[in-house]
């Protein structure tokens, strides 16, 4: 079968990849409908490894490069383990990347996603889901409901991490939110933010598709730091105070300054882009005007909560695939489509067969 395979640095290849065996007691295997690129998958290739084992094996699977990428994804059950209860041949699933030791304090208290040893999908387990077919856990998967399809099923795992955004930085209905960085995962955010509830949503981007998709998606302000003062804009919008809650999407050295200037005294900066280097911030206003800062990494334990609202006729999710491609064009077409027609490209998903 084809699988995407990451080399090395710019060195993503589409070749032939082995047959993934039998699935073992407690997993399942999966034939991938549809995978999305995601922004950690263009980190990887751009700047990587990043989180991919390249000059050891990974502690837990003892998986290193060259590994099978990708992870946003959405198919069908084609075999079942032993031990396996709640899934059959012919289900529709989408899959959680994360996997974990089953023995630390985090795996053992529900916080897998923060495991000693944890692994992923796309980047540190034996398959990925920009090939054929796949094994995983079956807790890893959920049920994929016939009101969604296989398309804007392969949005579940990238609109969950927004919503553990939204929901640990207690998002609601006297909130002024800016989201920093309207790609994928910032328009994820922006519709998190709108179904939690916020007062006002605003976007900060300079792409004039993103920009336009951001209004379409219930933006009620976008700001452009590029043609005009992002700050001074801000305290208009708020009323001189700054926003509540900030949450940054683009994983850009500038964007985290900017994302730190735009939260209020003592309001929430959430940071969940992806960051090839070390970024500052200005330390000294958040000392001085008492900001908190989080990370936030994933959608773990909030897939439920994910797909129910995404069927919310407030999702909309079809307004964010801008492409179609198949497997073969990955580089060409995906990658290179995203990194460098941002005015042109949103969300890309990708078929494997």
């Amino acid at each position: 079968m084809k699988g995407a395979v990451w080399h090395g640095r710019q060195d993503v290849r589409v070749e032939y990849v082995a047959e993934p065996p039998e699935p073992p007691p407690e997993q399942l295997q999966v034939e991938v409908a549809w995978c999305g690129i995601c922004g950690t998958d263009l980190h990887e290739y751009l700047g990587g490894p990043v989180y991919i084992p390249r000059d050891a094996p990974h502690p837990l699977t003892s998986v290193q490069a060259p590994v099978i990428i990708g992870h946003e994804m959405s198919g069908r059950v084609i075999a079942v383990g032993k031990d396996v209860q709640d899934f059959s041949v012919g289900d529709r699933v989408v899959a959680c990347p994360i996997i974990g030791c089953q023995q630390c304090r985090w795996c053992r208290s529900g916080s897998m996603a923060q495991c000693d040893k944890v692994a992923f999908l796309g980047t540190s387990w034996s398959g990925g889901a920009l090939s054929e077919r796949l094994n995983l856990y079956a807790y890893q998967c959920y049920h994929l409901p016939d009101t969604l399809s296989d398309e804007v099923g392969a949005l579940v795992e990238p609109f969950s991490a927004t919503v553990r955004a939204v929901t640990t930085g207690r998002i609601g209905p006297d909130d002024n939110v800016a989201i920093v960085g309207a790609g994928p995962i910032g328009l994820m955010a922006l519709m998190a933010a709108i179904l939690r509830g916020a007062k006002r949503v605003v976007a900060v981007e300079v792409a004039q598709r993103r920009k336009e998709t951001a209004k379409k998606l219930g933006a009620s302000d976008v700001i452009d730091p590029s043609s005009e003062n992002a700050e001074k804009r801000a305290l208009e919008i708020t009323d001189g105070e700054g926003f509540d809650v900030v949450v940054e999407c683009a994983g850009q050295p500038m964007t985290a300054q900017l994302a730190g200037k735009l939260t209020r005294t003592r309001g929430r900066l959430i940071v969940m882009g992806v960051f090839e280097k070390p970024a500052p911030l200005d330390l000294t206003d958040l000392v001085f005007r008492e900001k908190t800062v989080s990370g936030s990494m994933s959608g773990y334990g909030l897939y439920d909560e994910t797909i129910r609202m995404m069927t919310d006729e407030r999702f909309k999710g079809e307004e964010l695939i801008t492409a179609r491609i198949p497997l073969d064009d990955l580089v060409e077409k995906g990658y290179h489509g995203l990194l460098y027609e941002k005015e042109n490209n949103v969300k890309t998903l990708v078929s494997p067969r």
